[in-house]
């Protein structure tokens, strides 16, 4: 059986948020921060409470990123102390379900599993009163906004807690940051709120880790992985809020994917003397976020968009997308050409160019900002290999640098290599 021995401020918090006149405006709470800080029981046995006070005969979801792994690190722990503190709690183990009675009163606890895209079909069409994301930075963003859109009930809640994780990740960008928007109360743990850790094993823990791990695992930071491939990027110094009133030259770079998401940027160079190109705006189409292919001709309508009647000298693009080459050819509009696409000597190039100030963006360019933090060498398979996924926009950049158009010499070969 679980025993309580004392909590921490901030766990009383927790425990008492939502019965409490300040926090009475309040939808939902967050909980992130260092592992072993002692906000995962609080959160589901304040969860198990408020349902019970505020509820009878409703439907609750409490979601893991499996079942296995939410049954044995909140549902066991939950139901020992619910029985500890005289509820009466009844396990359907096949069904995936908890019946919790006290006072009279009954409610059901369904148990979810979110670990992909999806899962989100596991919990569609149930009326929820009030949803409990224990890990959720670890759940597909689909699955999370399902779960939310379930809670549907008057006076329903969402309870929300996770460890960090990179500092692009959807659920820091859109809930953390947002938090006051979303009328969230947000808590964050360090393992000084867990009183039922000993100084020692405090301790301990500071020993196991370092570098970003330590960043992310004792002090609960949101930062990015080791083995980042630009480390030199820096948002303070190359992401700009306001771009230049004019571009003396345009040109679209393009990584092409059906099933991977399609990463288009609109380049331009600053005009003067500058050796400044930005990228100005992008289109970044992903399938599986979206929820639906594109054709062709889909991709290529976005592609006008993006120019939006500029004059651009080219249009590069990933040399293994022969039919969106050849849709861009039969349109007629644009000169394109097949990028090079050697990725070490390419990479390189772009470190060249970020440590030069050579690249700017625009901060309308969510994606390729995003991916700067994603982007790291395999270190599984050894040397400069990097891994295959969030790489979208890094490609598209690196054609453009690759091209003769960023290269101050290279436009007159370039130009002998453009078809229409």
């Amino acid at each position: 059986m679980t025993k309580f021995v004392r909590f921490s401020e901030k766990q009383k918090t927790v425990l008492t948020w939502w019965k409490t006149e300040r926090y009475k405006n309040c939808d939902a709470v967050i909980c992130d921060g260092a592992v072993r800080s002692g906000k995962t029981l609080c959160m589901s046995v304040s969860f198990a409470a408020w349902a019970m006070s505020r509820f009878n005969g409703g439907s609750f979801a409490i979601c893991g990123k499996t079942v296995t792994s939410l049954r044995r690190n909140v549902i066991t722990p939950l139901l020992s102390a619910l029985r500890g503190l005289g509820f009466s709690c009844t396990e359907k183990v096949s069904a995936s379900y908890a019946d919790i009675s006290a006072g009279g009163k009954s409610n059901r606890f369904y148990f979810f599993g979110g670990k992909d895209e999806g899962s989100a079909a596991l919990i569609q069409g149930i009326t929820l009163c009030g949803v409990l994301l224990d890990e959720v930075a670890l759940m597909p963003r689909s699955f999370v906004e399902q779960a939310l859109a379930r809670c549907s009930v008057s006076g329903s809640r969402l309870w929300f807690s996770c460890n960090p994780s990179h500092p692009y990740h959807w659920f820091y960008r859109e809930w953390i940051l947002k938090a006051q928007e979303k009328r969230a109360l947000y808590l964050h743990f360090t393992m000084d709120d867990n009183p039922s850790l000993s100084l020692s094993v405090r301790e301990r823990y500071r020993r196991l880790y370092s570098g970003v791990f330590y960043d992310r695992f004792i002090l609960g930071k949101w930062v990015a992985a080791e083995g980042i491939i630009y480390p030199m990027f820096d948002e303070s110094r190359h992401v700009v809020k306001t771009l230049p009133t004019e571009f003396s030259r345009y040109v679209v770079s393009c990584d092409y994917g059906t099933v991977n998401p399609s990463s288009f940027g609109l380049w331009g160079k600053s005009g003067g003397d500058s050796k400044i190109w930005y990228r100005i705006d992008e289109y970044y189409y992903s399938s599986k976020r979206e929820g639906i292919s594109r054709t062709d001709e889909e991709h290529y309508s976005g592609l006008r968009k993006l120019i939006g009647g500029r004059q651009v000298e080219g249009v590069i693009v990933d040399p293994s997308a022969a039919s969106f080459i050849e849709c861009i050819k039969r349109h007629g509009e644009f000169p394109v050409t097949a990028a090079k696409n050697d990725v070490v000597s390419g990479i390189r190039r772009v470190s060249d160019a970020l440590r030069d100030g050579k690249i700017m963006f625009s901060t309308e360019c969510n994606d390729i900002l995003r991916e700067f933090s994603l982007y790291r060498w395999d270190e599984s398979r050894g040397g400069d290999v990097p891994i295959k996924e969030n790489d979208h926009a890094m490609d598209d950049m690196r054609y453009f640098v690759s091209s003769p158009f960023f290269r101050e010499d290279g436009s007159a070969f370039w130009a002998g290599s453009i078809s229409r």
